[in-house]
């Protein structure tokens, strides 16, 4: 299996360690071309605003569209996960994104980056006890659509949920030495 990271901004390096950690083919994708080589895709966190904005000078929109619309997984990451969102609030109105989940997300939801913090959630379909999840200026998703499925949540919020091949987090799980969420994620193969 290869499994693509998109390398515009974020935290490339450790999605790709976390990937080789599990035995996976891991690698940088740029270019449409290299989407359309991939088995499975993840959209690291950084800051959506500006990946939105690179991945529509790169013409990486429509080709992630589609890999998302196939039985590929695509994984997205705080900043990962509000471009995968149908509805941003708190988004510019023209800000550039994908539109492929059925979910409301609401960005810094937990604040700015000196509210960063760490936590231990249960994550369903993840076994052995709870994953630890580091949240950076993280967005929350506020709303599901009938066909998400609710992961996780820290307290009242929703912070990880699943749309057939689709997962969205709110924490970085690259960020910490547990590669069950990274599994999992390569288990939603259609």
């Amino acid at each position: 299996m290869v499994v693509g990271v998109v390398a515009l901004q974020g935290a490339v390096r450790e999605h790709l360690e976390a990937l080789r950690r599990l035995g996976v083919e891991a690698i940088t994708v740029r270019t449409p071309e290299e989407v359309e080589a991939v088995e499975a895709l993840i959209l690291p966190g950084g800051e959506s605003t500006t990946i939105g904005k690179l991945m529509a000078r790169y013409r990486l929109l429509e080709p992630i569209r589609k890999l998302a619309a196939s039985d590929r997984p695509l994984l997205g990451t705080c900043a990962g996960m509000i471009l995968m969102a149908k509805r941003i609030e708190g988004g510019l109105a023209d800000q550039p994104r994908l539109g492929v989940m059925d979910i409301t997300v609401a960005r810094n939801a937990f604040g700015r980056q000196v509210d960063s913090f760490e936590a231990d959630l249960e994550f369903a379909g993840v076994n052995g006890g709870p994953t630890r999840a580091v949240f950076i200026r993280a967005p929350i998703i506020q709303s599901v659509g009938p066909e998400v499925e609710v992961l996780a949540w820290h307290g009242e919020r929703i912070v990880a949920a699943r749309q057939g091949t689709l997962l969205a987090l709110s924490f970085h799980p690259e960020l910490t030495e547990d590669t069950r969420v990274h599994a999992y994620f390569l288990s939603m193969r259609g």
